[in-house]
């Protein structure tokens, strides 16, 4: 490859390892995006369909699904053009505009989650007061704030990496992440390193330390409550934890193996980590809200049935 067609495009490394197995892989991700998309669509139509579900726990729930269609519009039908192709190389431009998507994905997801938990918080904490402090202009500015917010700290990471001369265009990863091009500068990196961290404490440390605070204090709360009212607070909170759990392990699993050198990892436990949280949080949150809360889970069933019954 020559110097000029280096500097256009980055190599994808990674996919060389799923070339025995791309046909398969292909079949399974393709459906894993079908189900994200139906499952997610399914939640959105409900709860805007749904006058009973607008209050402002369904509507971040609404938020969280669009938020996975968009962050899986970001990778899969890219990560699907990539299995079958001969050649895995990305222009600049699509690189960095695929960082800036995945990225503001995860950072609107987990600062959707800190929010849910002062929703929770309040609903649990100061019931009497739930209506006044959870009104819709007040859910509408929460859920503009979680979504103009990562824009704001990504944009500056993403245009000091465009900066940066490179001496190599080989990123080890089946989709682009800024630190590996950072890896690949030619001068020092202070300045990236120091702005990735300040956004990594803003958008990953901070909602962490905040929704483990709400549950501080709900757990304080409940503490010397009756069983019925514990069972009630769990049954309400339960999907907000396995939601927030998992997106906290994925997104962990990522940044932690971004410090790594891939060369002395297992390829395919690479590919595996590298692919949790932008896989498993979009396919997990329809399921776990879908199923586990009654209300809308109710709504799930109608509706289904009324279009079954439609097609026969």
């Amino acid at each position: 490859m020559d110097n000029s067609t280096a500097s256009l495009y980055f190599n994808l490394t990674m996919f060389r390892t799923l070339d025995t197995y791309k046909y398969p892989v292909f079949v399974f991700f393709l459906l894993l995006y079908v189900f994200i998309t139906f499952a997610n669509l399914i939640l959105i139509t409900v709860i805007s369909q749904e006058k009973s579900l607008h209050e402002p726990m369904y509507i971040f729930i609404a938020c969280l699904s669009f938020n996975a269609l968009y962050g899986s519009a970001g990778f899969f039908p890219r990560f699907l053009m990539d299995l079958l192709s001969d050649t895995h190389l990305i222009s600049r431009p699509a690189c960095f505009t695929q960082i800036y998507v995945i990225y503001s994905y995860a950072s609107f997801e987990l600062t959707l989650l800190g929010i849910m938990a002062y929703d929770r918080y309040v609903a649990v904490c100061h019931p009497l007061h739930y209506h006044r402090k959870m009104q819709l202009k007040i859910v509408i500015v929460l859920a503009l704030f979680a979504w103009l917010c990562p824009p704001c700290l990504i944009i500056p990471v993403i245009y000091l990496a465009t900066t940066l001369p490179l001496c190599g265009n080989k990123l080890h990863k089946v989709y682009c992440a800024n630190w590996n091009i950072v890896k690949l500068s030619c001068i020092s990196t202070a300045k990236n390193n120091i702005s990735g961290m300040f956004v990594t404490i803003a958008t990953v440390f901070c909602p962490l330390f905040f929704v483990l605070f709400t549950y501080f204090r709900i757990i304080i709360i409940c503490w010397k409550k009756s069983s019925e009212f514990k069972g009630k607070v769990l049954q309400k909170c339960l999907p907000h934890i396995i939601s927030f759990a998992t997106y906290s392990i994925t997104a962990f699993c990522d940044i932690t193996l971004s410090r790594y050198n891939p060369d002395e990892i297992s390829p395919y436990l690479v590919i595996f980590l590298s692919l949790e949280f932008v896989v498993i949080p979009p396919i997990l949150n329809p399921l776990v809200y879908g199923l586990k809360l009654p209300e809308i889970r109710r709504h799930v069933v109608r509706m289904l049935s009324k279009q079954t019954s439609h097609d026969y």
